[in-house]
């Protein structure tokens, strides 16, 4: 969790904030509310890894 991925089905970017079950992928937007789940892991790409994001976010 943390990470900025590129969700390919949604075409934007967003932040990890859970895994449900190991199925559900849940993100939200880089800034601004809202939330959108994802159930297809393989089509999102890691952008920025959580590490380097602490200091961004």
């Amino acid at each position: 969790m943390g990470d900025l991925i590129h969700d390919e089905d949604a075409n934007k970017r967003g932040v990890v904030t859970d895994v449900r079950g190991g199925a559900v992928w849940v993100l939200r937007p880089e800034s601004g509310p809202g939330q959108w789940t994802s159930r297809q892991p393989e089509r999102l790409t890691v952008v920025t890894p959580r590490e380097e994001m602490q200091g961004r976010l």
